[in-house]
């Protein structure tokens, strides 16, 4: 759904990451209690400004977890997730059940993983991977002019697997980024990105790979969609330009299979993209959105206040109007989603990491 960005916060952050995990009073994380409130930075799970969340429980612990997304029955979730410390070195795809938080490996164990996603029925969960092209990791991207950026691997495609890991289908299959998919609550489309046409847009799809439709035509990065509750809009991501400066510097990019995330915006359109329009405007990098439970509210996550860290989510009406923060982590807080009932919420965090740069998942009740 969203190309991963927790495993690179320190590489964004830079010497600053550093500082300020050295200056929170790292003392370990804590491990007890769920919804425990502490003083110190590294281990709090929940913050006291965090009104919207009750109940917080931590459901994984160490390495790097991300993009965790629900089960149509509002039970399990789908994730990726690496450690290196376990020997596991490249993202791959797992499901768990959120009392029990015992993890199952989904994917294939080979290559890298992102963007997993429960079809209805929660007998499937879709996921890109690059295990076709090697067993090994595609390598990282490096920063080029001491700016960030994003590896565009079109290694990717896209797979269908049931719960044991066997692939059923693959839904894609070409030498471009396939990617960030996404399926409406509906249960009738999928939304992905991809470079097909020379640029980074958004595209549907029906469940068996049918239909392929692009919906997002304008010169930039549109990636990271999300349906809203009844299936007739999306939410998106968008990099695009001011300059031509800006312009040639993200065409260089790609042309290298790179993008810049430090200036992101989001949009928000029908879901076959007409009536588009643009939602936020604040500056900085604005990503990972998603629909709240009624379709009129949309949670991200946001660097806007300081163009850095922290990263935190908000809210925002449809329209624009009614900016809220959610949360209070010093560093990093992202990847939010609400259950497809309402009543559950959960987001990826390094809150509770000790000072160290391990990312979670976290579940709490939501309150309205």
């Amino acid at each position: 759904m969203q190309t991963k960005w927790s495993n690179h916060v320190a590489i964004l952050a830079g010497s600053l990451f550093l500082s300020i995990a050295l200056l929170s009073g790292c003392k370990g994380g804590n491990k007890s209690d769920a919804g425990a409130l502490t003083t110190a930075d590294s281990s709090a799970i929940h913050y006291p400004q965090e009104t919207h969340l009750k109940n917080v429980k931590q459901l994984t612990f160490g390495g790097e977890n991300a993009e965790a997304y629900w089960s149509f029955d509002n039970t399990r979730l789908s994730f990726q997730g690496k450690n290196s410390k376990t020997g596991l070195m490249c993202d791959q795809i797992f499901m768990m059940g959120i009392n029990d938080s015992v993890r199952q490996l989904i994917s294939t164990g080979k290559g890298r993983t992102t963007c997993s996603f429960f079809l209805p029925g929660d007998s499937l969960i879709l996921y890109a991977s690059t295990h076709l092209s090697g067993d090994s990791c595609p390598p990282e991207a490096k920063r080029e002019h001491g700016k960030y950026l994003w590896p565009i691997y079109g290694e990717y495609e896209i797979f269908i697997a049931d719960l044991k890991g066997n692939i059923k289908k693959q839904l894609t299959n070409n030498k471009f980024y396939d990617a960030e998919a996404t399926v409406s609550p509906k249960g009738d489309k999928i939304v992905f990105t991809s470079d097909r046409t020379g640029d980074l847009e958004l595209f549907t799809m029906n469940l068996d790979g049918s239909d392929v439709r692009q919906i997002t035509n304008s010169p930039g990065y549109d990636g990271g969609a999300c349906f809203s509750p009844d299936g007739k809009q999306i939410i998106w991501r968008a990099s695009h330009f001011d300059t031509d400066s800006e312009k040639m510097e993200y065409e260089n990019n790609l042309k290298k299979h790179l993008v810049s995330p430090m200036k992101m915006e989001l949009f928000i359109a029908n879901a076959d993209g007409s009536n588009r329009r643009q939602l936020t405007n604040l500056g900085g990098a604005n990503w990972a959105p998603c629909f709240d439970p009624t379709g009129k509210k949309v949670i991200f996550s946001s660097n806007h206040v300081t163009k850095s860290i922290p990263f935190n989510l908000y809210m925002i009406n449809t329209d624009g109007t009614g900016l809220e923060r959610i949360t209070y982590e010093k560093i990093f807080d992202a990847f939010p989603m609400f259950s497809y009932d309402g009543k559950k919420f959960v987001w990826c965090s390094n809150r509770a990491n000790g000072g160290t740069r391990e990312t979670n998942i976290f579940v709490a009740d939501w309150q309205p």
